[in-house]
């Protein structure tokens, strides 16, 4: 993956420039409206729906070097809602997106405009979200006018951003619903990086850090090892369970669903170790995430058979500057001070955003003495972002509520590891017709993983 360039190569470049010209010649202003070097913008095509004996009003541009969207029903409320989204990879193209789950039709049904960015630029990068959300906002209130309220939901990395800009700009939003965010900020890549370097050290083969041969060579003596097979869910042998426990406890702890998405994500799991040789206009943290992991003082478990805590190599924080930094950066970190009521939902089983995130948010939150303004709801789902429109329209729905008239909805403690491990929990805020739809655990349907509620 690319790496920040010296510092002291950038120095000799400034250096050089002015040196030849005798003096700095005053720098162009950046052009605002488009995209910036090495990207592209794409905007949507939405075509305006039905609302109110009327239509919507769909408005995209460029602002701030961001694509983005906008729509407004003929009979609006007033109230702004503002869409994050995930992570877009390290590609060149910015895209927007319109809020999924059914929730775009929602929200203009019920009155609500709403606003969506593609941020300034793709990669990790919290710090763009943060901006370009906030930026397109200010925007909002020049095209349309200064809404009552402003709502921020968003999904996965946009769930990040949702926590930071809470904390970034206190009293600018009025509620908040991230989903299957990643709410403990640098630690999701400490997972990563732990299922890495468990999966090396169980199966005798050292990984880290990860060559260009990895997945050729690498990877299929790590699956060999281990008595895995790409494409099988299959765990049978002393060191792939091992491994699956490990990621169980590192995820989440014990809960239902848990030992089954080890199948269904291990493979995703392993081509995460696969270097990114790609071209990208991206770079530094933003690119390489990693950067900010290390497991220097991680005590592994469980420790049979084999003791984890002895054979798993240590990497140090390669960017601790960057990890311990409470500025506004690519990989920001999450403080746990929501100043307003945040509603969160997350799926059990999912082990690319893992639902350990919810605990790290819960826990800083308590902390910050602010668990009055924090629900979380667990949903019996695998998948990533797995949600279906009843369960994204019911915590969408209390959330205004809880903003609009103080009724504080209902949720999962997801901190009580008992609680956690009881067979039925995450019942209660899991869809029943979802499950009842289900076919046979597929990419985009996972319910049949988990045991039927009582």
């Amino acid at each position: 993956m690319p790496r920040p360039r010296p510092l002291l190569i950038l120095l000799a470049g400034l250096i050089g420039c002015s040196a030849s010209t005798g003096a700095a010649a005053p720098a162009e202003p950046p052009d605002e409206s488009r995209a910036r070097p090495g990207y592209t913008i794409v905007l949507p095509e939405l075509a305006p729906l039905p609302a109110g004996g009327g239509e919507t009003r769909v408005l995209t541009g460029v602002h701030r070097n961001a694509g983005y969207a906008v729509e407004v029903p003929p009979q609006w409320n007033g109230d702004l809602v503002l869409w994050a989204h995930g992570f877009r990879g390290n590609g060149p193209e910015l895209t927007v997106d319109a809020p999924p789950y059914g929730l775009r039709e929602r929200f203009v049904a019920q009155g609500y405009a709403w606003a969506s960015s593609s941020y300034d630029r793709n990669g990790y990068d919290i710090a763009s979200g943060v901006r370009s959300t906030a930026e397109l906002a200010a925007e909002f209130g020049e095209l349309v006018g200064v809404p009552e309220r402003t709502y921020l939901a968003g999904v996965s990395m946009g769930g990040h951003v949702v926590a930071r800009a809470l904390e970034e700009s206190p009293g600018a939003y009025d509620g908040a619903l991230p989903m299957c965010g990643v709410l403990g900020d640098h630690e999701l890549f400490d997972y990563f990086l732990d299922f890495q370097l468990a999966a090396g050290a169980l199966a005798g083969v050292p990984a880290y850090p990860a060559g260009p041969d990895y997945a050729t060579a690498v990877l299929p003596k790590i699956y060999a090892g281990l008595g895995l097979a790409p494409g099988n869910p299959a765990v049978g042998t002393p060191a792939a369970e091992q491994l699956r426990a490990a990621t169980v406890l590192d995820s989440g702890g014990p809960r239902p669903g848990a030992d089954a998405a080890f199948g269904y994500w291990k493979d995703f799991l392993f081509d995460l170790g696969v270097p990114d040789t790609a071209e990208s206009p991206v770079d530094g943290v933003a690119a390489d995430p990693g950067l900010v992991a290390g497991n220097e003082g991680t005590d592994y478990a469980p420790d049979e058979p084999v003791d984890l805590d002895a054979a798993v190599q240590r990497v140090p924080v390669a960017d601790a500057r960057t990890r311990e930094s409470d500025d506004l950066t690519p990989v920001a970190q999450v403080a746990g001070t929501p100043d307003v009521p945040v509603l969160s939902l997350h799926g059990l089983g999912d082990l690319f955003v893992p639902f350990s995130m919810e605990q790290v948010y819960a826990a800083e939150v308590a902390d910050a003495g602010r668990s009055e303004l924090l629900v979380q709801r667990a949903v019996r789902a695998t998948g990533h972002c797995e949600f279906s429109p009843a369960e994204a329209g019911q915590a969408w729905d209390d959330l205004v509520t809880w903003v609009t008239d103080g009724t504080r909805p209902g949720g999962d403690d997801v901190t009580d590891r008992a609680a956690v491990a009881d067979p039925a929990f995450g019942c209660r805020f899991s869809d029943p017709a979802a499950y009842a739809a289900a076919g046979a655990p597929s990419e985009n349907d996972t319910r049949r993983l988990f045991e039927p509620c009582p």
